[in-house]
């Protein structure tokens, strides 16, 4: 019982707790924020509109506060990424997850996204970024790319997916993310991740943290 126990309270502590549904209503993130400070989740990621008030339901807990720039979709212009970032952070943000710009890595921009990364994580203060990859679109030989770009552009850990496209993380994405950033950076899983079962496979493959809104069924 006991390594059980174990097991889930390391878990809990590594996922962030997700919602970022554009419909979300003060109701459901309450629930969130009150989910996380109960389950004692790494944090809860939500859209920058609701990061004032998650940042007030949170206060004292020790549950970090995630929100997204120019999510889901990463074509915004450079400055109004570095701006959004910034000001994300200005409201409360602890980390924020940047969605990388896919048309610009199908072209092999590979400098112009490593210099936007670099001004996104300059304009962050210090605060963790993450940068979402969209797996699902990229090939295995873009994947180990975009991460060596993340990786030298000064970021803190590199995720799967957003949600919002056609698949989340796998485990061959997430071991290869691992395998190209080496042991010490971050890797997020996020995408599809539903249950216990597949949350540990994530974990084993090489995930770091990991995203979900079934957060709860899968630390009961």
């Amino acid at each position: 019982m006991t390594n059980t126990n174990t097991l889930t309270e390391n878990i809990a502590s590594l996922i962030d707790h997700t919602l970022l549904c554009p419909k979300a209503t003060i109701r459901e993130i309450t629930q969130l924020c009150t989910e996380a400070k109960q389950h004692k989740f790494h944090s809860v990621c939500v859209n920058p509109y609701w990061v004032p008030t998650a940042k007030k339901m949170l206060a004292g807990s020790g549950v970090k506060l995630v929100t997204v720039v120019d999510f889901p979709f990463g074509t915004g212009l450079s400055r109004m990424k570095q701006q959004a970032a910034s000001a994300a952070v200005d409201a409360g943000a602890d980390e924020l997850d940047v969605v990388m710009n896919t048309g610009a890595a199908l072209e092999g921009h590979w400098d112009f996204v490593e210099h936007e990364i670099h001004e996104i994580v300059s304009a962050a203060k210090g605060k963790t970024v993450k940068v979402i990859l969209e797996i699902c679109q990229l090939t295995d030989a873009q994947i180990e790319e975009a991460c060596r770009r993340v990786v030298k552009a000064g970021a803190h850990a590199v995720k799967t997916s957003t949600g919002f496209a056609a698949s989340g993380a796998t485990e061959h994405a997430v071991a290869l993310m691992r395998k190209t950033v080496g042991c010490t950076f971050g890797v997020k899983a996020s995408g599809g991740i539903r249950d216990r079962a597949t949350a540990e496979k994530m974990l084993a493959a090489g995930a770091s943290r990991l995203g979900t809104s079934a957060s709860v069924s899968i630390v009961s």
